[in-house]
């Protein structure tokens, strides 16, 4: 009887197909076009074979490798639509300056720094004058007292502002009678007091040392491995120059960088050389196929461009970074090379200039996919182009979050009506892809999913959530991270959801985070991350 029950066995494995394993007793998130909850799927080469109920799994495939989940759910991996993941590695030596309470919280930690990463150069990143008690700008005169011999650089939280110490501006020549186009030398008086903004950065930032291919290759490997932690399995990077395209092509080629990367190139002559003069470059880990473009600067640092003046400091109006016949040269550029363009826009002359050149050369409805990054602050005039021409308003839910302590002071109440507007936009289109921005942002995406339906802080402020008119549902949330990020990356048949012959990317977590209580979404924990049918990450238990 024995030997027949095992004949029997041997020929239902014959008639099933084989698959290299599979997950059984899950909640499983599809997100597929009909948002589809299954309990099981199976895996081969990669890719995903089936998706369904425990019994239509186990009827058709074998394998020798069944992993159950005990109930656990899990969602396709988490795709970051607009991050800085090469600068977020460049970042991990130096100092993290984000959550300082004042200036002098600042010097105290990048002089724990120096003791930890000793180096030539001081740098750190994070810093927010709108966190501290007395909302104002930092002084060079604090860091010439701690560092009197090295130069210092310190990139403010968004990324378009810097602090910097005297021996930094005296290597850069920098004065009272330095001026800079499309950026701004802070001063008091005639005093140079140490802040750049916008392009004035660059006047010091070009004179620190970049990393050798060694170490750039070190800190991406690092990078990856802690955003695998917290469940991204892509990203997409937001300014790339050519040098660092190749080395992740070739650590991806080579088996180390497994993270799968859409790179937005920086607009330089050698990445057209070498990218769009040659088509779109893909591999299933790599995609080239856009261009990254700046209009305007930041909120927080008044370098949004406005149509008018910021509501907190009348005599200023943002800067526009590029000109505009440069941007328009650029655009035209992709456009005939059949590339896509994504744009910062903050504020909302930026935004509308923008969406103007857009408009003039994309014409009508297409596919191009144009992107909007941030799309922070729109007129209300405005919105109608984005669905008018195809345009995607590219968002960061965390910003808003973030903000919303100060950004009704810069703007105004009117013209906050129009800003961090994320269901408006999302209507223009029908979808909306949402990403961090990190390092501006932290790299843990469960922030993102929880500021978009919630539009909180982690502690539950403001109650009741802040302008939830521009909220959106939990499922738009976890498509914005999913399948909507890849669609903007023109992924969407490859990646983004669970469905057969897709790459088999998906996380793991310890809650429910389309069911869990609100305030238990940010403390979630990725329990495993995979990609391509290979476990990349695992919780320690």
């Amino acid at each position: 009887m024995a030997l027949l029950l095992a004949s029997v066995a041997n020929q239902s494995c014959q008639k099933a197909e084989i698959a290299d394993f599979i997950v059984k007793n899950s909640i499983v998130y599809s997100v597929d076009s009909n948002f589809r909850i299954a309990e099981s799927f199976a895996v081969r080469e990669g890719k995903f074979l089936a998706v369904g109920t425990n019994k239509e799994i186990e009827k058709k495939y074998h394998s020798d490798k069944i992993i159950d989940m005990g109930g656990k759910p899990v969602y396709p991996g988490f795709y970051d639509a607009h991050c800085h993941f090469d600068g977020y590695a460049g970042n991990l030596r130096k100092a993290d300056l984000t959550g300082t309470a004042s200036f002098a919280e600042v010097c105290d930690r990048l002089v724990e720094n120096q003791k930890i990463n000793p180096s030539a150069w001081v740098q750190g990143r994070g810093w927010d004058q709108n966190d501290w008690p007395v909302k104002k700008f930092p002084d060079r005169a604090d860091l010439d007292r701690i560092f009197p011999d090295k130069p210092v650089y310190l990139t403010r939280v968004d990324g378009h502002a810097a602090a910097v110490n005297s021996v930094a501006l005296k290597l850069a020549g920098i004065d009272q009678n330095t001026v800079i186009k499309g950026g701004e030398i802070i001063k008091e008086g005639s005093r140079v007091t140490g802040v750049l903004v916008d392009n004035a950065m660059d006047l010091v930032y070009r004179l620190i040392p970049e990393m050798n291919e060694t170490e750039e290759a070190a800190a991406l490997l690092q990078a990856q491995k802690n955003c695998f932690a917290v469940g991204l399995t892509s990203v997409a990077d937001a300014g790339l120059g050519t040098a660092s395209v190749k080395l992740m092509d070739k650590l991806q080629k080579e088996g180390q960088l497994k993270m799968r990367i859409f790179a937005m190139l920086s607009a330089t002559e050698s990445n057209f050389k070498e990218f769009l003069a040659k088509g779109i470059y893909k591999t299933d880990r790599l995609n080239v196929r856009s261009v990254k473009l700046y209009s305007d600067g930041a909120l927080g640092s008044r370098g949004a461009l406005m149509l008018k003046p910021y509501s907190d400091a009348p005599e200023k109006s943002g800067l526009q970074v590029n000109e505009t016949s440069y941007l328009q040269d650029i655009c035209q550029k992709c456009y005939d090379a059949g590339y896509q363009v994504e744009t910062h826009c903050i504020g909302d002359s930026a935004n509308r200039l923008m969406l103007n050149i857009y408009k003039n050369i994309l014409k009508t409805k297409n596919d191009r996919r144009w992107r909007i990054e941030h799309a922070q602050v729109i007129n209300p005039e405005d919105f109608k182009l984005f669905g008018e021409y195809n345009i995607i308003p590219s968002v960061q839910t965390t910003h808003a979050t973030s903000d919303m302590y100060w950004a009704v002071d810069r703007v105004g109440p009117e013209r906050i009506k129009g800003a961090y507007a994320y269901k408006q936009l999302m209507e223009q289109n029908g979808w909306i892809p949402n990403g961090s921005d990190f390092p501006v942002e932290k790299i843990n995406p469960l922030f993102g999913f929880f500021a978009g339906f919630a539009r909180m802080d982690q502690t539950g402020y403001p109650k009741g959530g802040w302008m939830m008119g521009n909220a959106l549902s939990r499922e738009e949330c976890l498509k914005a991270m999913t399948i909507w990020a890849a669609k903007s990356c023109f992924e969407e048949k490859e990646r983004g959801s669970i469905e057969p012959g897709k790459m088999a990317d998906f996380v793991v977590l310890d809650e429910d985070i389309m069911k869990s209580e609100t305030l238990k979404v940010p403390k979630t924990k990725v329990l495993e991350t995979w990609i391509g049918g290979e476990k990349v990450f695992a919780a320690d238990k």
